[in-house]
């Protein structure tokens, strides 16, 4: 069977135009109630990474979690809004800080709808899972549309990894560094949390050295909806200029049959898919899709292709959130600098993703400068 993604051009976060777009986006899925029964109980996820103003386009932008907000009050739920922000290292975003600064909180109390943290978890196989989706009938994900420095695409499925509890996620990070096994772990998480819905902000989107201050804004002007986070990531797969397998978490669900990872197998309604390819993303600089080499060349060099993060001396501000972020405690501070021990480094990038200043740039080994990755 065909999996049905709804996409809608949405040109701003203008409050009344979002709840427009965003409701027609539901609608043609068949309505709200398609997914969510009335009077249930609901955990709304978004994209909540850092503590940034909606501006910098990190998190998900409150006027669409509103507008998901809205739909759900119109069916009487009763409406929990939470997230897990990273855990930098072993310590833990300061939760209220970004719940206030992304916005989230403000339209939280406007709303008069809970917030929650994820400071309770429950074990669901090997993961400590938030409490809340036992708790609660249904989940709302709510991904914010970015390219990722590890992952090459953070989207419906990447979401999910906010719903495991607590500095665990530096552990899986340290245990699986590797890009093909940590998306097996995020795949993992979504075969044990599946969202009803997913509602993807893609109007203003990022590439490049995403997810966070690396990255670059591009105006997409888009929204994606559907309860395949397969078939979404598929679809965000295409939109960036990528091939779905290039994904590691959209190749690795579809072959685990969690849902439809071609673009064969997926019906797009509202905006034509072919309407919506604009000038591919600038992906990551760690990303090997980047450049269109064979499959077998590709196996050949990958293990000679080596990134690695280094510090722009010229945007750090000291303030040492990389040293915090690393889970594998490589990062110091010597003479006013930051010190790398490459030895030991896994090239997680999570202290790219911790800094508040665009200040962790990418570092390429000879073989990659050579052929020009």
């Amino acid at each position: 069977m065909k999996s049905r993604i709804s996409i809608i051009k949405c040109p701003s976060y203008d409050q009344s135009l979002v709840g427009e777009s965003v409701r027609r986006s539901v609608d043609l899925l068949g309505g709200i109630t398609a997914f969510i029964k009335p009077g249930s109980k609901v955990l709304v996820k978004p994209n909540l990474l850092m503590a940034k103003e909606p501006e910098f386009g990190i998190d998900t932008h409150p006027e669409v979690i509103r507008a998901v907000i809205k739909l759900l009050k119109e069916i009487k739920c009763n409406i929990l809004v939470g997230d897990g922000p990273s855990v930098w290292g072993k310590q833990i975003e300061n939760v209220d800080e970004v719940y206030r600064r992304s916005g989230v909180k403000k339209i939280c109390d406007e709303e008069k709808v809970e917030m929650v943290k994820f400071d309770k978890r429950k074990w669901h196989g090997r993961f400590p899972l938030t409490s809340y989706l036992d708790e609660c009938d249904h989940l709302v994900n709510i991904p914010k549309f970015k390219t990722h420095d590890l992952t090459l695409l953070t989207g419906a499925i990447k979401n999910l990894f906010g719903l495991v509890c607590g500095t665990y996620k530096t552990e899986l990070h340290k245990n699986h560094f590797e890009i093909k096994d940590f998306s097996k772990v995020l795949v993992d998480i979504y075969g044990l949390a599946r969202p009803c819905l997913t509602i993807v902000d893609g109007i203003v989107a990022m590439e490049g050295d995403g997810p966070a201050t690396g990255g670059k804004l591009r105006n997409l002007n888009l929204l994606l909806a559907g309860s395949d986070c397969v078939a979404i990531d598929a679809v965000m797969s295409k939109i960036i200029g990528v091939e779905a397998n290039d994904v590691f978490t959209i190749k690795e669900a579809g072959e685990r049959k969690l849902g439809n990872a071609s673009i064969e197998q997926i019906e797009i309604i509202g905006e034509r898919l072919e309407d919506c390819l604009g000038k591919p993303f600038l992906l990551p600089s760690t990303s090997i899709a980047r450049r269109k080499i064979p499959l077998p060349v590709v196996n050949l060099i990958r293990r000679l292709v080596k990134y690695y993060p280094f510090v722009y001396e010229k945007n750090c501000i000291r303030c040492q959130a990389c040293i915090d972020a690393c889970p594998k405690s490589v990062i110091s501070m010597q003479t006013s600098s930051m010190h790398f021990d490459y030895k030991k480094c896994i090239a997680c990038f999570c202290c790219q993703e911790a800094c508040p200043a665009s200040a962790i740039k990418v570092k390429k080994s000879l073989v990659a400068r050579l052929i020009g990755l």
